[in-house]
């Protein structure tokens, strides 16, 4: 494995030095988690976390960053002036933006001993643009100029522009980015209908995002491993640039590509009042450590450097990312030890009694 120590004694790299000698692990999956821990409103998923509880924003980037993440990624999805106006708290867009940079900066700066983390500025999905009405283009690309211009304002390494279900929105959003001179990570993420709702194929949309200058192209978000991995094989066959990778952590199926209408088959016996399992019932669907690092492995060995997960994240599948792929990580220290186990361990003070009985416990 290598080391993170080991890279102690380098310079800070870019992202595209980094990719190329190697993996770049990139946690995502913010909205799910912060809920998770009692500090969002779940359908709502307004990141008002900065401004409100910004110790815990912090600390989740350095639970992330412990559990190997290189990318520091400033939590600013659906903190833009739209879904602001939405919860009436537009006054508020600059400083929640500029907290969640400031907080993303203090944690790639302060690594857990090893070179500098990357901060990445971030815009999103609008749910705004209409491929039928213009005027959504232009209101969509003040959005993401005033997003881009704070995370330059703050100190932003890269800029990362995800979980884009039309094409031409994903255009114009790498098209507001590269005028930053940072580069650019752009991710799709198409719904049910395989197809970009403009009616762009999966892999032309990626192989127009690379022609537009896209340093790294690929898909985030909304699909887990099994509906994302057959559309990555043949991105990164088509790609020259380098490619990413960030299912959410839940088992999609061909009927049921996104997690957007993925049915719990699961024996549940409460629905939930708003008819879909997503976003507050999806846990019996949960992928677990080994189907994650399972997908890493395998996205890493078709040349695909850039890796993470999307929703459904926590720290302990960023470690099996990582360390799927190679790395040794911080957290690693604390990676599952069973031989230890009261009644399934093979350690010799492991009672005879108790390993005999573990398959009627």
């Amino acid at each position: 494995m290598n080391n993170h120590k080991e890279r102690s004694k380098e310079k800070s790299r870019g992202l595209i030095e980094r990719l190329n000698s190697g993996p770049v692990i990139c946690a995502e999956g913010f909205l799910f988690e912060i809920e998770r821990r009692g500090y969002m409103s779940s359908g709502e998923f307004v990141p008002m976390v900065s401004l409100e509880h910004p110790e815990v924003l912090e600390n989740l980037h350095r639970d992330f960053q412990h559990a190997g993440s290189d990318i520091v990624q400033a939590f600013t999805y659906n903190g833009h002036r739209e879904k602001m106006k939405v919860i009436g708290k537009e006054d508020l867009l600059e400083s929640l933006n500029r907290s969640a940079l400031k907080i993303a900066k203090k944690i790639a700066t302060s690594p857990i001993g090893y070179e500098p983390n990357l901060m990445a500025g971030n815009i999103s999905n609008s749910n705004i643009w209409n491929n039928k009405d213009p005027k959504t283009h232009l209101v969509v690309e003040k959005i993401f100029s005033e997003m881009v211009g704070w995370a330059v304002d703050e100190g932003a390494d890269i800029l990362i522009g995800e979980t884009f279900y039309y094409a031409e929105e994903a255009y114009k959003a790498l098209e507001v980015m590269k005028k930053s001179d940072l580069p650019c990570v752009i991710t799709i993420a198409p719904m049910a209908e395989n197809i970009m709702r403009d009616g762009v194929s999966i892999l032309d949309a990626c192989k127009e995002l690379e022609q537009r200058g896209g340093d790294v192209v690929g898909m985030n978000c909304f699909r887990g491993p099994t509906t994302m991995m057959p559309y990555l094989k043949e991105i990164r066959k088509a790609l020259k640039c380098h490619v990413a990778a960030l299912p959410i952590a839940f088992r999609t199926t061909e009927k049921n590509p996104t997690f957007f209408n993925l049915p719990d088959n699961n024996g549940c016996t409460c629905n939930t009042p708003h008819k879909t399992t997503f976003p507050t019932a999806l846990d019996p669907m949960q992928m677990n450590r080994y189907e994650i690092a399972k997908f890493a492995k395998e996205a890493y060995d078709l040349g695909i450097n850039y890796l993470g997960v999307c929703c459904g994240a926590n720290p302990m599948l960023i470690r099996e990312v990582a360390e799927a792929v190679g790395l040794k990580v911080p957290a690693s220290k604390y990676r599952e030890n069973m031989s230890r186990h009261f009644m399934y361990g093979t350690h010799p003070r492991v009672p005879k009694h108790m390993r005999d009985y573990g398959d009627k416990a």
